[in-house]
C-alpha cells in the first residue's frame, strides 16, 4: 500500500492510524472504568465524535487525543487536552446537541476529554498513560444545569 511506501517499511503508522490507536486505547480505558461504549469515529453532518459511551447516570461524549509525549513532560504544544480548542468544543457540543435531538437522551449528557500519553521514543505503540477528564466543555444552559453538580477536573 502507499503508506508501506512512504514508511519504507519502518514501524512509524501515520496520523490517522496513530489516531486510531489511541481511540482503541482509550476505548479499552473506558470500558475499565465501566462505561459501555455505543458509537465509535460518529459523524453529525461535519462534526465527527471519537467515542459516545454511558454508564448508569452518564451519556458521554468523548474527545480522544492522543500524543507521543511522556505525561508530565512541557512541550511548546502544551498537553494533549490543550488541542481541543474553542472550534472543536463548539463543534462537540453540536454535535452532541444533534446526537440527542435525534436519539434522545435520558441520562446526563457530559463531554469528557482523554489524553493517551504514547512514549516519544518506541518505534512501537507504547501507553505510558491515559488521562480522563471529565465534563470539559461545558455549555450554558443544557450542559451546566445547576441541578446537576458535575465534578471539574480543569
Amino acid at each position: 500500500s502507499s503508506s508501506q511506501e512512504a514508511g519504507k517499511g519502518s514501524t512509524q503508522m501515520n496520523t490517522r492510524e496513530f489516531g486510531q490507536m489511541g481511540e482503541n486505547s482509550a476505548a479499552e480505558y473506558l470500558k475499565s472504568k465501566g462505561y459501555h461504549i455505543l458509537e465509535r469515529n460518529l459523524y453529525i453532518g461535519h462534526k465527527e465524535v471519537d467515542i459516545i459511551a454511558e454508564n448508569d447516570k452518564y451519556l458521554v461524549f468523548v474527545e480522544v487525543k492522543t500524543r507521543r509525549q511522556l505525561p508530565d513532560s512541557e512541550t511548546i504544544f502544551g498537553t494533549p487536552a490543550t488541542a481541543v480548542d474553542a472550534k472543536k468544543k463548539q463543534n462537540l457540543v453540536s454535535a452532541a446537541e444533534d446526537y440527542i435531538k435525534k436519539n434522545g437522551c435520558d441520562k446526563i449528557p457530559r463531554i469528557d476529554v482523554v489524553e493517551v500519553f504514547i512514549h516519544p521514543f518506541s518505534e512501537i505503540y507504547n501507553v505510558l498513560d491515559i488521562r480522563h477528564y471529565e465534563n470539559t466543555v461545558r455549555k450554558s444552559g443544557k450542559f451546566s444545569r445547576d441541578k446537576y453538580k458535575y465534578n471539574d477536573y480543569n
